[in-house]
């Protein structure tokens, strides 16, 4: 079980990853204040969020896995407090993506929905990077 969780949540950072830059491709831009928001502009924000808050389950399941085991999370870690700074820094993601989702749905005009998508997803985006154990092999298929 360990593995297949593991391997989903390592293939499902790539496409964390990839939203993240979508939503950021096509919000940016926007910002400049000459274009309209659309559905087209919605999607890559919201599937943003969607991969993140899988990445976000996947890895509290690993986390209760390898409790329920007694495993050390993180054996080989550059820092002893890395597993604490992965768990807040992909939870805090998960809040700013969906802040991007929310706040540019809500927002009254175009402009302020761009503005909102590109800065909750840029943070985002950014904490994601910060959260990733660069360490650690980029791909890694059921155990290879």
């Amino acid at each position: 079980m360990y593995v297949v969780l593991l391997t989903l949540h390592n293939l499902n950072r790539w496409l964390v990853l990839l939203t993240g830059v979508w939503a950021l491709a096509r919000t940016l831009p926007g910002l400049g204040g000459a274009r309209p928001w659309t559905p087209q502009d919605r999607r890559p924000v919201a599937a943003f969020m969607g991969t993140l808050h899988l990445q976000v389950v996947l890895g509290l399941l690993l986390y209760a896995f390898l409790g329920m085991q007694g495993a050390p999370v993180f054996a080989g870690a550059p820092r002893p407090g890395f597993q604490w700074e992965h768990l807040g820094l992909g939870v805090l993601a998960a809040v700013f993506a969906t802040l991007a989702s929310i706040l540019s749905r809500r927002a009254a005009t175009d402009p302020a929905r761009f503005r909102a998508a590109a800065l909750w997803s840029g943070l985002a985006l950014l904490t994601v990077l910060a959260a990733i154990p660069w360490w650690r092999p980029l791909v890694r298929l059921f155990g290879m």
